[in-house]
């Protein structure tokens, strides 16, 4: 299950369960759809993978599966980017294919 994890780990922009800005990865690493374009590239900076838009997790509880059950992680995970380390992943993926990397 995802954790919807709170905020864009690079800017530290707000990133609610219903935000049509979350960007995650493979591993769930969460950047806002600003950072994931204009910063990374589309490349994730931990593992080098490429972003997707974030699924919504549903608030009425139809089925036991909602958000009131399965509540939207809170712990914030704020590590803004280090460009020096980034550098050499960026490079490596930037013009691969996410799904070819």
């Amino acid at each position: 299950m995802l954790e919807l994890r709170p905020i864009c780990e690079n800017c530290g922009k707000d990133l609610p369960n219903d935000s049509k800005e979350a960007m995650i990865c493979t591993f769930e690493c969460t950047y806002c759809a600003d950072c994931v374009t204009s910063v990374l590239h589309n490349v994730c900076p931990n593992c080098g993978g490429g972003f997707e838009k974030r699924p919504t997790r549903p608030t009425e509880c139809v089925t036991h599966d909602c958000l009131k059950n399965f509540p939207a992680k809170t712990e914030k995970r704020y590590r803004p980017l280090n460009p020096e380390k980034f550098k050499p992943v960026h490079d490596h993926y930037v013009y691969v294919d996410p799904r070819k990397r």
